[in-house]
């Protein structure tokens, strides 16, 4: 039990290892290369999607609940985050084809008139306003999972899934009707809050002098994720993979259902909500269009390919989903010319069609992900044991 225990501390003081050396890293590249290269934008993309790979896989991989709502759970957080941050002074321009907006403060406003807006008081009022708003976009996508789930969490499988998907598509109709412009903006975009670029450090003269925005939404997102982890590897996680397994068997142990896929659907659309909050400061502007069915597919493509049931895999599935989609494979789309003659199928949306084609082979060899149900630990532990073994027997023969 001992050795086991000593094995596991091992993996994850690995795993723990190469997080921090990969936030480091990032920190230096941005701060030597380019800024404005596509690694920093797939980085950025990559964390805000691992974040709501990860709690979509709590819920699909943990917990056994096959849901497709992600996206409108994005689309609650990202709003709440854009309305609670807005500055006060600009929302009657963003607002000005509904002559205002119902909400009139912002939490970065509230906290500057606390704090003060110079130097270090500017800098801990972005903080505590950005902070403060994502976690109450958490809570509204929360509030509204667990309202959704008192009639649509006693459906299973596919009947789950399109009652999910049916509420996120239903939710973003009502986002953009103009009745509810004064608090959405209708079908305009919402802009001019808080983005990760903000969290660039700047000098007296506004130039930038150390560059925070690929940083932030991995600590973030990273923060969350290990949150997630601590909750799979609770009482309640194992409750969660109970239910999974097998509901019948997990009721007689004394689990309650009703409230086990209850709690895993509101901590997974939390986490969500938290999602949506990142990725509007990713994209400077919030669209209820943008959040459509097509994006909780990606997600959910995602968790496939990574292994429905492993958190590592979520993460790691993200940023090559990211990379192959948005950078690696760009030069598909550019038309190129050898010998004068231009080379067939090199063209604008040829990308997307080598794309598919690799997830087609990924997932036809990979039936189930890049790491199945394993997590990075468990892979550092098993090289840990090959090795000692190797060693031991070495040693044996030796002898």
């Amino acid at each position: 039990m001992k050795k086991n225990k000593k094995a596991f501390n091992k993996g994850s003081l690995i795993t723990l290892l190469i997080i921090a050396a990969v936030l480091v890293l990032t920190v230096v590249l941005e701060n030597t290369i380019n800024a404005n290269s596509l690694l920093f934008t797939v980085i950025r993309k990559s964390a805000v999607y691992s974040l709501v790979a990860v709690s979509m896989n709590l819920l699909n991989g943990f917990t056994g609940l096959f849901s497709l709502g992600q996206a409108g759970f994005m689309l609650l957080g990202a709003y709440t985050y854009a309305i609670l941050t807005i500055p006060s002074d600009t929302r009657e321009s963003i607002y000005y084809l509904f002559q205002g907006s119902s909400f009139n403060f912002s939490f970065v406003d509230l906290f500057s008139s606390v704090f003060g807006q110079q130097g270090a008081g500017k800098t801990v009022s972005l903080i505590s306003g950005v902070l403060l708003a994502i976690i109450c976009a958490g809570i509204v996508a929360a509030v509204f999972a667990y309202l959704i789930g008192l009639p649509v969490l006693r459906l299973k499988s596919d009947y789950l899934a399109i009652a999910t998907l049916g509420f996120a598509e239903i939710l973003r109709a009502i986002f953009q009707w103009d009745k509810l412009g004064k608090v959405t903006n209708g079908a305009n975009a919402l802009r001019g809050y808080p983005t990760f670029a903000d969290f660039n450090i700047t000098n007296a003269n506004g130039q930038i002098v150390f560059r925070l925005a690929s940083f932030v939404p991995l600590l973030i997102a990273g923060i969350c994720i290990f949150i997630i982890v601590l909750l799979i590897n609770s009482s309640y996680g194992r409750a969660f993979k109970a239910v999974r397994d097998d509901e019948i068997s997990a009721e007689a142990m004394g689990i309650s259902l009703a409230k086990h896929k209850s709690l895993s659907f509101c901590i997974s659309s939390f986490f969500a909500g938290v999602g949506g909050a990142l990725f509007a400061m990713f994209a400077s502007t919030v669209q209820a269009k943008t959040f459509t069915s097509a994006m909780t597919y990606e997600i959910l493509l995602i968790v496939v390919i990574g292994g429905i049931g492993s958190v590592s895999g979520s993460c790691i599935a993200s940023f090559l989903y990211i990379a192959c989609s948005e950078w690696w494979l760009r030069f598909l789309d550019n038309t190129q010319y050898i010998g004068g003659k231009q080379v067939p199928l090199l063209r604008n949306g040829f990308r997307m069609v080598v794309f598919s084609v690799i997830i087609m082979i990924v997932v036809l060899f990979f039936r189930k992900g890049i790491m199945g149900d394993k997590e990075l630990p468990d892979l550092f532990n098993r090289l840990l044991n090959r090795k000692k073994k190797v060693t031991v027997k070495e040693g044996t023969e030796n002898e």
